[in-house]
């Protein structure tokens, strides 16, 4: 009898050990899934053993971010908007131990928006003006693709500040009446001076003043989470602070290409822009 009771003790205190492990695993609330172009696929990786390390997992070229949720590694991550539907693949290694598993992503039409500017040099650029633009083109797409290996990401958000949805997520936008890329944010209406909050924990990764973007802050929330803050009227936080959920990192504004004054707030994951809306309720894995 004395021996049965060591082993069911043994049994039970081995468990309580693997849950408390569970947060330095990575354990944290998840994004919607939505498997479309723009969202972010949770594709669940199997379930976590006491002695687990997280796996690492690899779209293309590029890092993933891996958590723990329920008791399983999933893999979170973020679908271009230009991605074609059918069948993807991810790249998996365990250890020594490399394999591939396969997800597939669904199609998705988005509106079209039509907007005009009055100030036609926003729209039909200068050569000045267009090296200018590239450049900085050039090195968001590198803070894009920032990579800080964390165990505390946060991935369910607050809003940056309260206001009307101007403009969502993926509209396929012409400005008078010139194609332009599809809209990768979500527009908060909103008069300058307005209080803009960091949506989760994280560290300011950049702030600059962009031709298009206007005054931005770049917030890295770890495994390649970053949310930017465009149009702003005044950045107050600067590169290396590490801000808190909720607290103020500037006020919002109307600078650069802008019809009028709102927040600009973007959803960067693996280097694709994503829907930041699906990371306002909680999900898992479908």
């Amino acid at each position: 009898m004395a021996k049965n009771f060591d082993a069911k003790m043994i049994i039970l205190f081995r468990t309580c050990f693997f849950f408390l492990l569970l947060p330095s695993l990575g354990y944290a609330a998840l994004p919607q899934s939505s498997n479309v172009p723009g969202g972010v696929a949770i594709v669940s990786l199997g379930a976590i053993a006491a002695s687990d390390t997280s796996p690492q997992v690899w779209i293309d070229d590029r890092p993933v971010y891996v958590a723990a949720n329920e008791n399983q590694w999933v893999a979170v991550i973020g679908l271009a908007l230009n991605m074609k539907p059918g069948i993807h693949s991810l790249r998996i290694d365990r250890g020594n131990v490399s394999n591939t598993q396969i997800f597939e992503v669904h199609p998705k039409q988005y509106p079209e928006q039509h907007l005009v500017l009055k100030d036609k040099g926003k729209v039909n650029l200068s050569p000045k003006n267009e090296a200018r633009a590239k450049r900085e083109i050039a090195r968001i797409q590198k803070l894009k693709r920032h990579w800080r290996k964390t165990n505390d990401t946060d991935a369910v958000f607050t809003l940056p500040a309260e206001g009307r949805m101007s403009s969502p997520f993926g509209l396929r936008r012409f400005f008078n009446g010139a194609p332009r890329s599809p809209h990768a944010g979500l527009d908060v209406a909103l008069p300058v001076g307005t209080p803009i909050k960091a949506v989760a924990r994280g560290i300011v990764l950049a702030t600059d003043d962009y031709f298009f973007n206007g005054k931005t802050i770049f917030i890295d929330h770890g495994n390649g989470l970053i949310t930017m803050y465009c149009h702003l009227d005044q950045i107050g936080a600067k590169v290396g602070d590490e801000v808190a959920k909720g607290q103020d990192i500037g006020t919002s504004g109307q600078t650069g290409r802008a019809t009028g004054p709102h927040l600009h707030w973007s959803v960067v994951l693996n280097g694709n822009m994503v829907d930041p809306e699906l990371f306002l309720t909680g999900g898992g894995a479908e």
